[in-house]
């Protein structure tokens, strides 16, 4: 059985301010039905990266999130607009305004969907070993973040008692572990 894609009829933003777009899309479906309210959120890509210090431990971001209600455990990360930067140029300046670290060479260890069902955008995964310390945060309005070391070896623990819940973080942790494995 071939799968088709559905049919754009017509879109439109009907929110579009600083932290949220929302577009309205009338869609054809191949059964030939038709959808005149399929919300589809559109978001910046995300660029996240997986920092090692040169003792091996992993660099997080501890900050509150607002939509969950939590303060998380994450690795660093930030959106950026494709059109006008780089996706790695993205990765170093986020690991540098979050934690004051900066990373020499990253290693581009994949590209996904965020959540391919509602919101249109991608997030890309890297790798930095060896990322020193410049003590040069420089924090969004937003932001209030503590910055945690976690040895590589205690991640998949903190990953398996619920330390570590963020569904980004985990998957760029075991694409970092598993590349690294392969070295």
């Amino acid at each position: 059985m071939a799968i088709n894609k559905w049919k754009t009829l017509k879109s439109k933003l009907v929110l579009d301010n600083q932290w949220v777009k929302i577009r309205q899309d009338e869609v054809q479906l191949p059964t030939g039905e038709i959808i005149d309210d399929f919300f589809v959120v559109v978001r910046p890509e995300i660029a996240l990266i997986f920092p090692i210090t040169q003792n091996r431990e992993i660099v997080f971001v501890k900050q509150y999130r607002h939509a969950s209600g939590q303060i998380l455990l994450e690795l660093p990360a930030g959106s950026f607009n494709p059109e006008i930067e780089d996706a790695e140029v993205a990765a170093r300046r986020e690991l540098e305004e979050e934690t004051g670290y900066v990373a020499k060479e990253l290693v581009k260890l994949a590209t996904l969907y965020d959540n391919p069902i509602k919101d249109t955008n991608q997030i890309h995964l890297f790798l930095a070993e060896n990322v020193q310390p410049t003590g040069k945060q420089n924090l969004d309005i937003t932001e209030e973040v503590e910055v945690v070391l976690i040895p590589i070896d205690r991640v998949v623990t903190s990953i398996n008692n619920g330390e570590i819940r963020v569904s980004g973080t985990i998957t760029t942790i075991f694409f970092g572990l598993n590349y690294l494995s392969q070295r």
